[in-house]
């Protein structure tokens, strides 16, 4: 199972060659993380993990979205559920059922950041099944048990520069005062995700923006709502975050006029209809981009899934549960209002995100490669595999070009998989540029600086890191 030193490279020998050239100079880069889901209490409290099943499987939906497909049950993999009933809680046991079906990975990128995972972390050069599922799961719990093994020292032993977690408006971020506080040289950013007191029609939403107008200390009217989110910005500002994040539904945007905004603000509080519902959402990215342009956080928009497709799962599991199905999202009219307001603006840097393919060449690149405001964030979710991480740098170079993107985000939650999705980004792009070395359209001393910008440089200048 040893990693092979080719592994995404081209296949022809000439261009194997200046990739291997390209790739060497750039894979010990450090890591820049500017997006992601860890949590900030690993690195406030430094504790070790538990167990193999809660570092590999239980967090990461990737996983456990295969194994529910193939008729394993979420309980069976510890998965917590809504009413407090029975689940599987013994690791031993959890991991037993993954390495029975870890052949269920096989072409996914899940195991090849698995797999470079146990061969970089824990010296583990051999694949994962059912015969071998106790010898390794005792040689990685004993490994948890290393001082070397916890969250601050894989952070050093990964080379993360800096990294961002992603936090509710309302979050206290008392995990991000204490690492500031421990003195700890370590940098952990929060990143402002408001969706909970934007989008309603989530559950709840009118207590979520009582609480939050509350927390601010604002009145409960729309000037006092927007005054909230300017307040809370700032106080995520004053913990490091450079950036806010947006998870909605579509990439909708629109430009009301303040009383018909409030009006909106009013009318959703009290029960909102899809429409109603769409039309705040959509008001809010527009008001966040205005946001940016005063206090200079990054937007991001992460729009396009159809979130807890199934009802049953979320019924019993909640949300994140592996139930997220990509749909199709258009960014030349929805975007419009905003661009029309703020596109122009070079104070403003907004990255965009798809899980839509097809609007790659015919709508992204296109709007990235004209308004000043606008980056393309990287193949994400569905998308950061090796072929999705290719149809983007060949959907996108020729009309956008690399500097109108912003490097690589690794967007995960599962923290051994860091450095293997940074090594996976920087294999494809340093392969992707060798091919244009070998096909003369770029030099090889212009390849190695752009594979520079791509692993590191870029994602630091667009995130404000």
């Amino acid at each position: 199972m040893a990693l092979h030193p080719d592994r995404l490279f081209p296949l022809e020998p000439d261009a194997r060659a200046i990739a291997h050239r390209l790739f060497g100079a750039v894979e010990r880069l450090p890591i820049v993380s500017p997006h992601g889901h860890t949590d900030p209490l690993w690195y406030a409290n430094d504790e070790a993990f538990p167990d193999p099943a809660s570092l590999f499987v239980k967090p990461d939906h990737y996983i456990f979205r295969m194994l529910y497909s193939q008729g394993v049950k979420l309980e069976d993999l510890g998965v917590p559920r809504r009413d407090g009933g029975p689940v599987e809680t013994d690791g031993r046991t959890i991991w037993r059922l993954f390495a029975g079906h870890f052949h269920l990975f096989r072409g996914t990128p899940s195991r090849l950041w698995f797999e470079h995972a146990l061969e970089t972390v824990f010296g583990i050069d051999e694949r994962l099944d059912a015969q071998n599922a106790d010898r390794l799961y005792d040689t990685i719990a004993e490994r948890l048990t290393e001082p070397s093994m916890r969250p601050r020292a894989l952070y050093k032993q990964f080379g993360i520069e800096v990294i961002s977690t992603t936090d509710a408006a309302t979050d206290p971020l008392a995990a991000h005062d204490a690492i500031l506080k421990s003195g700890w040289e370590g940098r952990v950013v929060p990143a402002y995700r408001p969706d909970a007191v934007v989008d309603a029609s989530q559950g709840g939403f009118r207590t979520n923006v009582e609480n939050f107008v509350a927390l601010a200390g604002t009145r409960m009217d729309y000037q006092g709502y927007l005054n909230a989110h300017r307040i809370r910005r700032a106080y995520f500002k004053a913990r490091g975050a450079t950036s806010s994040d947006h998870g909605h539904p579509n990439a909708r945007t629109a430009n009301l006029a303040a009383s018909d905004a409030s009006v909106l603000f009013e009318r959703v509080l009290k029960g909102s209809t899809a429409a109603d519902a769409d039309l705040f959402r959509a008001q809010m990215l527009t008001e966040m981009a205005r946001m940016s342009i005063d206090d200079g956080l990054v937007m991001q928009i992460h729009p396009g899934s159809f979130r807890n497709h199934n009802p049953d799962l979320f019924d019993r599991f909640g949300p994140d549960k592996g139930a997220d199905i990509p749909r199709a999202t258009g960014y030349v009219d929805e975007l419009k209002p905003l661009l029309d307001a703020f596109g122009n603006d070079p104070r403003l840097t907004l990255i965009l995100f798809t899980l839509d393919e097809t609007s790659y060449s015919r709508e992204l690149a296109p709007l990235a490669g004209h308004y000043p405001a606008l980056r393309l964030g990287p193949a994400w979710w569905f998308h950061d595999s090796p072929e999705g991480m290719r149809r983007f740098r060949e959907l996108t170079t020729e009309t956008a070009g690399f500097y109108n993107t912003v490097g690589f985000n690794d967007d995960t939650r599962a923290y051994l998989s860091i450095p293997a999705r940074h090594d996976m980004a920087r294999r494809v792009d340093c392969a992707f540029l060798a091919r244009l070395v070998a096909d003369h359209r770029l030099d090889e001393d212009e390849a190695h600086e752009i594979a520079h910008d791509l692993a590191y440089a870029l994602a630091k200048r667009a995130y404000k890191l």
